[in-house]
């Protein structure tokens, strides 16, 4: 059985975690340390690195507090990301190695939060079963809404209506890099009126990020009259297409601009994409749902699949040798 080694995360490892992230089977760029370390000063920054000797087989994206460590708080999803060769005896083993490390320093607990499986570039479920075998605590389950994009649902009668009214009243829609228009006339105001919250990502800092990911961050506007009405801010990954953002003004929202734009994003922009993902509709740590946010989802043809978050002992890493025969 190989010896596995782990070692934590420092600025000379920068290049080997980008290209290792850039292969990897179930990585995206949100694990690309540019976008990692935008917030570096909100988050004590704990990664991982598993080797194989000299080699880099696994990497776990992660932040620590007091005697917690977790999957990146930065991030929307994460836990273990590796390369596509490694088999599952070699996951369990790479997992066992975190937990034993992470338990002989001090540290009693490590929060997950998975990777959505439409995230992966190969089936890559293997830390859904090492967590089971660890005796994990499932604490959390959001529920997303995603459109399969190679086996589609028409919209509702109710959508194709709201679309048909957004196309007759004149809307406009444009693809640009000026998030502030949006930012500021749209979402905060929303949000702020909505759920008394602001928006994760201010608007210097989603440029700032689109700067350095122009191919994966998008913004499209909708406008009528020159005026932005309605918008949304998409992260695109291999395999996804996901509403990271998605706001209009009401009195627009009745009169089709979102229903519009989504028609154009679905059947136009993202057609290609294996997943078009509009994001969670739940609240309080999944255990309520916005149940008009999900009909209006689900009315695109979308239906449901789940992000699960998971607490484990550090200590029941003596659980994982007895799992190999």
């Amino acid at each position: 059985m190989a010896e596995y080694k782990v070692t934590v995360y420092e600025k000379f490892y920068l290049n080997l975690w980008y290209d290792f992230i850039s292969k990897s089977k179930n990585g995206t760029f949100l694990f690309h340390r540019d976008f990692m370390e935008y917030h570096c000063d909100r988050f004590e920054d704990f990664s991982l690195l598993v080797f194989d000797e000299n080699e880099l087989i696994a990497v776990l994206p992660a932040n620590k507090k007091n005697n917690t460590v977790y999957s990146h708080g930065g991030l929307t999803y994460g836990g273990l990301v590796f390369s596509e060769k490694l088999k599952l005896s070699e996951v369990i083993m790479s997992f066992k190695t975190i937990l034993e490390f992470l338990n002989q320093n001090g540290f009693e607990k490590l929060l997950i939060k998975l990777t959505p499986s439409i995230y992966h570039k190969y089936p890559s479920d293997e830390l859904s079963y090492v967590l089971f075998l660890a005796k994990a605590s499932l604490i959390r389950r959001d529920s997303l809404a995603v459109i399969d994009m190679q086996q589609r649902l028409p919209f509702s009668k109710l959508r194709k209506r709201t679309v048909n009214k957004g196309k007759k009243n004149g809307y406009s829609i444009k693809e640009e890099t000026d998030f502030e228009s949006f930012w500021d006339k749209v979402l905060i105001p929303n949000l702020k009126k909505k759920h008394d919250a602001e928006p994760v990502h201010t608007a210097k800092e989603i440029k700032l990020l689109q700067q350095k990911f122009p191919h994966n961050i998008k913004q499209f506007n909708v406008y009528h009259n020159d005026e932005v009405v309605a918008g949304t801010t998409v992260f695109v990954t291999d395999t996804v297409a996901h509403m990271q953002y998605i706001s209009g003004i009401s009195e627009y929202n009745d009169s089709g601009a979102l229903d519009f734009l989504y028609d154009h994003l679905i059947n136009d922009v993202f057609a290609e994409k294996r997943f078009f993902d509009f994001g969670i509709s739940n609240e309080e740590q999944g255990r309520k749902l916005n149940s008009g946010l999900m009909f209006w989802k689900e009315g695109f043809g979308a239906r449901t699949t789940v992000q699960d978050f998971y607490e484990v002992e550090t200590a029941n890493f003596s659980l994982l040798d007895s799992a190999l025969m």
